[in-house]
């Protein structure tokens, strides 16, 4: 019997926690930064934990 790939671009866009709960970096700041208050630069450089919905689904996709 085979085993189940990982999804490779979702392991490389979530970790998971100790406690089992999937982190996800905040989208936009990769570009265009100039315009941006430094304020949400400062936010966007922090990490999130991802819902409750969007958790079933990724849990397939990383081991």
């Amino acid at each position: 019997m085979g085993k189940m790939k990982t999804h490779r671009a979702s392991a490389k866009r979530f970790k998971r926690t100790g406690s089992g709960k999937i982190k996800r970096f905040f989208a936009y700041k990769g570009h265009l930064t100039g315009k941006k208050t430094q304020k949400r630069l400062r936010k966007l450089r922090k990490s999130a934990i991802i819902s409750k919905g969007d958790q079933k689904r990724i849990n397939n996709m990383i081991p």
